[in-house]
């Protein structure tokens, strides 16, 4: 997967793995990354489906509803990818914590639906849930933040309230905080979400 990686300052900092939103590409988030831990590692990984030219991490057949084979299938890609940059990069593959808005929440949230605790924690932005009707591993021990909005149109706010439903069945402790501007990320929000990080692995 095309991807950048850049050593942190401090090793022993979670590698903040970055993955962006419909449309963008792996130098989208680097911003957030800077934000979130200035010291930390970065992965940002670009998604390997195009969608009108517009990448992304999985097809899907319209407007929130999601091709799940193709998620499926994707989901595995990323794991694996995971897999070899730990070997390649030399850092620790428990050590992760997924940055993901939008389309990259999803599949974010697809690898804690699918794979369990393959990532220390994970900061969704305006995430909805990636698959229904299935039963969550164990995610005891995992700390998540979901930023949403109240009035997104792409990701109503039942969505983002049932994915924190359903990871909190399962086991993982889950912060909420709430913006009124849509599916826009905002700087308030890439803030709020990094003090949940700053408390969550620092403190």
């Amino acid at each position: 997967m095309k991807h950048i990686f850049k050593p942190g300052k401090d090793e022993s900092k979670p590698v903040l793995l970055l993955l962006h939103g419909t449309g963008g590409n792996e130098q989208d988030l680097i911003p957030l990354a800077d934000i979130i831990d200035p010291e930390a590692p970065v992965l940002s990984v670009r998604g390997n489906v195009l969608e009108h030219g517009m990448p992304r991490f999985f097809r899907r057949l319209a407007e929130g509803v999601f091709d799940e084979e193709d998620l499926v299938f994707r989901t595995r890609e990323l794991h694996d990818f995971l897999d070899e940059a730990a070997q390649k990069y030399g850092f620790d593959r428990g050590n992760i914590v997924a940055v993901g808005y939008s389309n990259g929440a999803n599949i974010a949230g697809s690898l804690l639906f699918h794979f369990g605790k393959v990532l220390k924690g994970a900061i969704l932005h305006h995430p909805m849930v990636p698959r229904r009707g299935i039963d969550l591993p164990d995610l005891h021990g995992l700390n998540i933040f979901i930023g949403a909005g109240t009035n997104d149109p792409i990701c109503p706010p039942t969505e983002s309230e049932d994915l924190g439903a359903l990871l909190g069945g399962a086991g993982a402790e889950v912060h909420f905080h709430w913006e009124q501007y849509g599916h826009q990320l905002t700087y308030s929000e890439v803030e709020r979400a990094a003090e949940w990080y700053k408390a969550t692995f620092h403190d």
